[in-house]
């Protein structure tokens, strides 16, 4: 049975790019355009795995990890910040909101798979 994975991002591009990439390594994979609608599309569902970018509208990823981890469903569901935010003061906020991982825009397809596998094997 394939992991189910959230991929939330506010890019069309970028979700279509994350969900190709998962979806090619045997995943199966839900999309989300801000963290208002991740909580929608997560209503009565478990994920393996959430991928959020950080600078959203509605609701940014900082936001939902914290909801994330309030919620007994996710609470220790892993969630990687895939963003363009490479400096440190954003990763500790996203670290402190209880996000698993940090990844930098643009990714390599390989190097995504790569650390899904690791989080979520």
């Amino acid at each position: 049975m394939a992991k189910k994975i959230l991929a939330v991002d506010d890019s069309k591009t970028m979700r279509d790019m994350v969900s190709f990439t998962l979806k090619g390594a045997g995943y199966e994979v839900i999309e989300a355009h801000d963290g208002k609608m991740a909580l929608e599309r997560l209503a009565g569902i478990k994920v393996d795995l959430v991928i959020t970018d950080v600078n959203m509208p509605n609701m940014d990823g900082i936001t939902l990890c914290k909801h994330l981890r309030a919620d007994p469903v996710h609470r220790v569901t892993p969630i990687l910040v895939l963003t363009t935010e490479g400096d440190a003061s954003k990763k500790n906020e996203g670290r402190a909101a209880g996000a698993t991982g940090w990844i930098v825009k643009p990714f390599e397809p390989d190097k995504l798979v790569q650390v899904v596998q690791k989080v979520c094997p």
